[in-house]
């Protein structure tokens, strides 16, 4: 059953399109579960593989994002047959380090988790600390980043509470190997753009990356990270943030606003939704 948090009386909950520089952070978390990680790293789905397809791959990741938080119910189902689609072909061989399965809702639960965090993760270091009749609100309506998946919504922890124990209980699930540390820096250095792209902004990606990261997740990413360094970021973050309050709402979700306009359009002329998935609505 879901649960309903009214909205607090003058919530800001704009979808920002800043909290995209934290994308690398949140997919390093995402896929520092081995089952999640070689899963991606040996997806048989060729149209889905970033270094691949970077553009289309990218406009996947970021409409379920936009479709999860601001979707209609049949824009969800649609979207969540396109993925399931895709993620039915997405098995582990005998040849596979680890065992995985992308239809597992154990390790789709565990990607969603991430998402949500990530989200409370970049919104206090855009704007700090997240009011607590906000907290359970947002909390509630993240729901839907794993019920656009394979999560059924039983799974889905039941309070914000519930949420931290599910959270601190699974972080010791928690192991990236060389390979797929290798690959995830690779993706935090943007080398999956073409050049001079990850010559002038790999660094600052990676920067940038390793300030979201949660501490134990810069470990096992050998990414080194200092009292300067965490300072130099969040002066940056709060700055982004101030002048990011003063834009209008539709400057501030442009980037989601855009993908939404274009999943739509999609449907519209029966165009795939999902990279990999063959679907058509």
């Amino acid at each position: 059953m879901t649960t309903t948090v009214d909205k607090p009386v003058g919530l800001d909950d704009t979808m920002d399109g800043l909290g995209l520089a934290a994308g690398a952070a949140n997919i390093i978390m995402q896929l520092s579960w081995p089952g999640v990680g070689y899963g991606v790293y040996e997806s048989r789905v060729e149209s889905g593989r970033l270094f691949d397809h970077p553009i289309k791959r990218t406009r996947t990741t970021l409409t379920y994002l936009a479709v999860a938080a601001r979707g209609t119910d049949d824009e969800k189902r649609l979207f969540r047959r396109g993925v399931n689609k895709a993620h039915a072909q997405v098995r582990s061989t005998e040849s596979s380090p680890v065992e995985y399965n992308a239809m597992d809702p154990e390790l789709q639960l565990w990607v969603a988790s991430c998402i949500y965090r990530g989200f409370e993760d970049v919104h206090r270091a855009l704007y700090g600390p997240i009011p607590d009749d906000a907290i359970e609100y947002f909390y509630q309506n993240g729901a839907t980043f794993g019920t656009t998946l394979q999560v059924p919504q039983h799974m889905w922890p039941k309070d914000r509470a519930a949420f931290e124990q599910y959270w601190e209980d699974n972080l010791h699930k928690v192991k990236i190997d060389d390979t797929i540390r290798e690959h995830l820096l690779s993706i935090a250095r943007i080398e999956f753009l073409p050049q001079p792209v990850p010559a002038l902004f790999g660094k600052l990606n990676l920067f940038f990356t390793a300030g979201f990261l949660p501490q134990l997740f810069r470990e096992q990413m050998l990414l080194p990270w200092t009292p300067r360094d965490q300072r130099r970021f969040d002066r940056v973050m709060r700055a982004l943030g101030v002048v990011n309050k003063r834009l209008p709402v539709a400057v501030r979700e442009l980037p989601y606003r855009v993908l939404l306009a274009d999943m739509r359009w999609r449907i519209r002329t029966g165009r795939s939704l999902v990279q990999g998935s063959r679907d058509r609505p």
